[in-house]
């Protein structure tokens, strides 16, 4: 089961409190990353797109109209 499968089965309010925790930890790694403390600087492109799919899924069930 792929990642995008996984977030599908959550619902819009899990899914959106998925991207408020994506958001922070993106905020930290850039600010890592700025102070030159950031070990894993993959971390921040795979954050950056897990963040989109969690966005589409959203736009997915917007358009929907499942759980608006």
């Amino acid at each position: 089961m792929s990642s995008a499968d996984k977030l599908r089965e959550m619902t819009t309010e899990e899914l959106r409190k998925k991207d408020q925790d994506l958001r922070k930890e993106m905020f930290n790694l850039r600010f890592q990353h700025a102070t030159h403390q950031l070990e894993n600087t993959a971390r921040l492109k795979i954050v950056r797109r897990e963040i989109a799919r969690v966005n589409t899924i959203i736009r997915e069930k917007h358009l929907e109209g499942a759980e608006v």
